[in-house]
């Protein structure tokens, strides 16, 4: 089955998980780049996470691979209060019609999983057939790593 990951990441945490998730897998994966500047990490932060509250889009460069290409997407994002972030919303918003079946993984402080997946299953207008929320504190202790295992298992038997 060919997939493909996609993901956002602001400092470099999601993009971790993704390459996990992605040698796990064995599927291409290509990260988004937010054109607008998020970096710092007080006013950077509070920033994108007032830009996530208000479902704001973004401008995001060109992507290179085709999702109507692959028999499954998969979405990442880090979680900014309890949201998506505005490159994964203007992702999906601008390809959702071109997902043939998705899946979703986020990575967090600690609470949005559910409420994330809920809003971009709705913006997708799919359910997804797999979802991995993962938290900074399961990341330092390694424990993210069964759960990509177990992610990839229902996600491999889902598709």
């Amino acid at each position: 089955m060919k997939c493909l990951l996609v993901f956002y990441s602001r400092t470099g945490t999601t993009k971790k998980i993704a390459e996990s998730i992605s040698t796990e897998m064995n599927c291409e994966y290509e990260e988004i780049i937010d054109t607008k500047k998020r970096k710092g990490r007080f006013i950077g932060f509070v920033k994108s996470g007032f830009a996530a509250t208000r479902e704001k889009l973004t401008v995001i460069k060109e992507m290179q691979k085709d999702p109507k290409l692959y028999e499954a997407v998969i979405l990442g994002t880090p979680i900014w209060n309890k949201r998506m972030t505005p490159a994964i919303r203007t992702y999906i918003t601008e390809n959702k019609e071109r997902f043939k079946s998705v899946a979703f993984f986020c990575t967090m402080g600690g609470k949005g999983g559910p409420e994330t997946f809920e809003s971009m299953a709705k913006l997708c207008e799919k359910t997804p057939v797999s979802t991995l929320a993962i938290t900074k504190k399961e990341i330092k202790s390694e424990l993210h790593r069964d759960e990509i295992k177990n992610f990839s298992r229902q996600f491999i038997s889902s598709v």
